[in-house]
């Protein structure tokens, strides 16, 4: 079926307006293959009764009229300032996915990109990122990369994802890294009690985001995990206290750049001011 409302914009949320890059265009939707857990779009979706295991497949002709006429229009608006238009792919379901092998919907959609010339933010947890098919055509003025780690054991983490093994992504992440690509390790959602600190900081990359847990009635249903020091409540969820946020960070030693993604207010204020290598952007890109 198709997924026919790939574009999102959301600089009008209520909460975590602070988002830099708020252009999202999703290849896939209405479900992901990986079905995580935790899944944050999934428990939105789920609400609605619009979530399935199976996703619906985006037009690349719907995507291509959107880029003509949202995204390249705005890029003009930019011509004579600093900032640069970046299109997120992969914010509600993973835009390299299985179902992208047969459809390629994500790769028709970088070409146009390139084609364009518009900044493109890949957010995936899969190796399928580092095909062979795929880095012959990523731009490397405006390609940037955020691969997904959740636990530092393999088999961990096949018990609330159905995605490549954390082993693969991180080999991703190094090969990226050698590469010379923008890439960071995203650290999403951050479980302390999965993470092997070791293992995390000899990662071979210059950069990573960290962004905590979020905890709502669905999360709770579907994750089985200790929820008792998810005391804080913000916008619907339940968040760790930030002091142990902060002591969690400071664990985090293997990154030159290191960076907190924050939805509570409070907090993103505290990580923006004290930890963040871009005090302006937490996604950190290096946008030439």
């Amino acid at each position: 079926m198709e997924f026919k409302n790939p574009y999102k914009n959301i600089n009008n949320r209520k909460f975590n307006t602070w988002c830099k890059y708020t252009l999202r265009i999703d290849t896939y939707g209405c479900g992901c293959e990986h079905n995580c857990c935790y899944c944050y779009a999934k428990t939105l979706l789920s609400f609605r009764g619009l979530w399935n295991k199976t996703p619906k497949i985006a037009s690349i002709q719907n995507i291509e009229n959107i880029i003509i006429n949202e995204f390249a229009q705005l890029k003009l608006n930019f011509e004579n300032f600093t900032d640069n238009i970046v299109v997120k792919l992969g914010g509600m379901t993973d835009c390299f996915q299985p179902v992208e092998l047969e459809n390629k919907v994500t790769y028709k959609t970088i070409l146009l990109l390139n084609k364009y010339k518009i900044h493109y933010l890949i957010v995936t947890k899969s190796d399928l990122v580092i095909n062979d098919n795929y880095l012959k055509i990523y731009d490397k003025n405006l390609a940037h990369f955020q691969i997904t780690i959740t636990s530092t054991d393999d088999k961990k983490c096949i018990e609330y994802e159905h995605a490549p093994v954390t082993s693969k992504r991180i080999k991703a992440v190094e090969l990226l890294q050698k590469l010379g690509y923008d890439v960071s390790v995203r650290l999403s959602p951050f479980i302390p009690d999965f993470i092997d600190f070791k293992a995390i900081n000899k990662i071979k990359c210059d950069k990573i985001l960290i962004e905590f847990l979020k905890v709502n009635h669905f999360v709770k249903k579907w994750f089985n995990i200790d929820y008792s020091n998810y005391m804080v409540k913000f916008g619907g969820y339940r968040h760790l206290p930030l002091f142990e946020k902060i002591q969690y960070v400071s664990k985090i030693t293997g990154f030159k750049q290191k960076t907190v993604g924050e939805y509570v207010s409070e907090h993103h204020d505290y990580f923006s001011k004290h930890v963040n290598f871009n005090k302006n952007d937490c996604c950190n890109l290096k946008l030439f």
